[in-house]
């Protein structure tokens, strides 16, 4: 495997001096050609995802397909505009000039994606590398070994090797990958593998793009229709089986309103999720294996030991990797659930007496990917926003904002470096290149040496700046 990914490795990095020529038109044929490929793998797809994850059609369709169908669209629209050189103002010291920024690709970039979004976490960024004419390799997660092979056959099929290459393989691969002196790293995942990642990027001085995760905290503020609250909050909690990097990690309930909300959770839970009192798993993904049901299980067990109370669930079905939906209250401080991120369909709900105690916890845990505010209360939505710290934030939702492609999505130092999607997600595959065409009116040789006689250039420079 070395050999191989170091040959396919050397030939894209010959080849990127050629790609970088191709102009729009020739990307987006590239695009086109991927789409039509995932398009005719479509069903292959829908049961890769089901056999990885148990995943639904209509939740595959909703969370991976339609997305990068959507990236895909938006990309082909807008590409040509993305690339023309933006236009940008003067200084005083060459006020007749031009000054342009070009984007120019990156060159090979490497992208290694996670299972629990198996296909769109491969080609969002994969999109973002083609549109800004990079050549990739592409390391699919090896815990998703389903949705991995489907990956690899349709980028096999829609590029040559030394443009797009896909290698599947366990953690000693990217091990393995790691090593080589790449342009670019887009890597998503844990915070913990991500520090490794930027370790072994720091070596090459390689840039590098981190999609992480942590602990997403919601607030719902005592001003707030609860019944929409719950609802959006267990669909956000529970996709997927809560293995979603920007789902609700814990929810702060106003105290007078913790038991209502707590009813209003289980509503919400059996309408979406039970059918005649049965969980239904053909709309309730698995876990995605025996090691991640194991942490699961152990991080509840250990909470409820040290006294917190399970208000729903608690059942588990280890032969199918399946958690029921779960809600924990009178969590004991210093439990696990609190201190790492759950990717899992549990939720720790806090009591709270006013907003500022809220946001002081919120603060004294590292940056999240995501914050989630419930209130009609203008003045609290907007001290939250001032007096906090996210990757991205919904007010009166979840989720939602990693769907717009006009919006940069990504975290912020423990939960992400750089960000993706539509245009941002072509900015970071690229290098914004200073271009700075002079005059012939050229007044720069008023600063050259030598200086006598020259004071008044400063007292000019100083009167007009």
């Amino acid at each position: 495997m070395e050999q191989k990914t170091d040959v396919v490795f050397k030939t894209q990095q010959a080849y990127k001096y050629t790609l970088r020529k191709n102009n729009a038109a020739q990307r987006i044929v590239k695009l086109k050609t991927l789409k039509d490929a995932i398009k005719k793998y479509e069903g292959a797809l829908y049961k890769a995802l089901n056999s990885d994850l148990r995943k639904s059609v209509f939740e595959s369709s909703i969370t991976e397909l339609f997305f990068i169908y959507g990236e895909l669209d938006f990309a082909i629209k807008n590409l040509k505009g993305w690339m023309f050189p933006k236009h940008v103002g003067t200084t005083l010291t060459s006020p007749f000039s031009k000054n342009r920024i070009y984007y120019e690709p990156k060159g090979v970039c490497l992208i290694i994606a996670p299972w629990n979004y198996p296909f769109q976490l491969v080609m969002s960024p994969l999109i973002s590398a083609i549109a800004a004419g990079n050549c990739a390799i592409v390391k699919p997660s090896e815990l998703s070994p389903a949705t991995s092979k489907v990956i690899s056959k349709i980028i096999a099929e829609a590029f040559e090797e030394q443009e797009v290459a896909c290698f599947e393989g366990n953690a000693s691969l990217s091990t393995l990958l790691l090593k080589l002196p790449f342009d670019h790293i887009f890597f998503t995942g844990s915070t913990e593998v991500g520090k490794i990642v930027m370790e072994a990027a720091a070596k090459n001085l390689t840039s590098v793009t981190l999609e992480l995760g942590g602990k997403s905290p919601t607030i719902v503020d005592k001003d707030v229709d609860l019944v929409k609250a719950a609802e959006k909050i267990a669909w956000g909690k529970l996709v997927n089986a809560g293995q979603t990097c920007i789902a609700p990690d814990y929810v702060f309930v106003h105290e007078q309103q913790l038991d209502e909300f707590i009813g209003l959770y289980k509503a919400a839970v059996n309408k979406m999720y039970f059918k005649t009192d049965k969980l239904d798993t053909k709309v309730y993904g698995k876990i995605i294996s025996p090691k991640h049901y194991k942490r699961l299980k152990t991080l509840i067990d250990e909470a409820v030991e040290r006294g917190a109370r399970i208000d729903l669930g608690g059942t588990f079905d280890e032969s199918n990797q399946t958690i029921y939906p779960v809600l924990l209250s009178k969590i004991p401080e210093g439990a696990k659930v609190m201190e790492e991120e759950i990717f899992g369909p549990v939720l720790p709900i806090i009591s709270y007496k006013n907003l500022e105690e809220v946001i002081d916890q919120i603060n004294s845990k590292s940056k999240a990917l995501a914050l989630y505010i419930f209130s009609k209360n203008q003045k609290n939505i907007k001290h939250i926003i001032k007096n906090t710290s996210a990757g991205g934030t919904c007010v009166n939702d979840v989720l939602i904002h990693i769907s717009n492609p006009k919006l940069p999505f990504g975290g912020v130092n423990g939960s992400g470096i750089g960000s993706c999607h539509g245009f941002f997600g072509f900015k970071n595959f690229s290098h914004e290149r200073a271009v700075v065409f002079q005059s012939r009116l050229d007044l720069s040789s008023m600063i050259y040496p030598p200086y006598i006689g020259k004071e008044w250039v400063l007292k000019l420079l100083k009167r007009i700046m």
